[in-house]
């Protein structure tokens, strides 16, 4: 079992920037650290857009995981890419969009489960409306975002537009395989989280 396909595009979707590198040990797929210890106190923010930075590691309380970011970009027919089946445990930041924080949609893929057993994304649509997923930044900032709906699309009914509009806050978008899975076709559907920025906290510098 692998990522499934993403019916849609990314390319020209969705708006802004970020400073970011390319990631060599990413391998494309139709489809669909960290910072040191001792968080300051928590700064309440209005969807106040971030200067671009590279994300470090996700977090996500509800189920349970926490795992490295590594950068992602298209396939030659404009399909997001994703991380190699080699690591199961590690997530992929659509690099030339938004950095979590920044102004406009943020894109995380991961895989819900390869040959070799589950990933990282299984229970994704375990999530709901009201949890929290944290992302570390290189700036040493720790964005905050709070879901505001899980949903499952089937391929043929993608709403690209949804998943993937531009947006003048910051907003972030987790996404994996769902639905049926067959060996031909591989899953029927993909699972979307739809999630904004909520508040900011600044990661203390790691003591030697």
């Amino acid at each position: 079992m692998t990522l499934c396909v993403l019916s849609s595009l990314v390319a020209g979707i969705v708006s802004a920037s970020s400073d970011s590198s390319d990631d060599p040990s990413v391998s494309a797929a139709h489809g669909g650290d960290a910072a040191g210890g001792g968080d300051l106190p928590t700064q309440r923010v209005s969807h106040v857009p971030l200067s671009p930075a590279r994300p470090m590691k996700i977090t996500v309380p509800g189920i349970f995981i926490e795992a490295p970011v590594i950068g992602l970009g298209l396939d030659a027919e404009g399909h997001l890419g994703a991380p190699p089946l080699s690591k199961p445990r590690v997530v992929g930041w659509y690099r030339n969009g938004p950095s979590p924080g920044d102004a406009g949609t943020s894109l995380i893929v991961g895989h819900r489960d390869t040959e070799t057993g589950p990933a990282i994304f299984l229970n994704l649509n375990a999530l709901h409306r009201g949890d929290t997923v944290k992302v570390s930044r290189a700036d040493r900032l720790t964005a905050l975002f709070t879901i505001d709906e899980v949903k499952t699309y089937t391929k043929d009914k993608f709403p690209d537009d949804k998943v993937y509009e531009a947006s003048n806050r910051p907003e972030l978008r987790l996404i994996t395989c769902g639905g049926r899975f067959n060996k031909k076709n591989g899953y029927s559907a993909n699972v979307v989280v739809f999630a904004h920025l909520t508040s900011l906290k600044k990661q203390a510098a790691s003591r030697l």
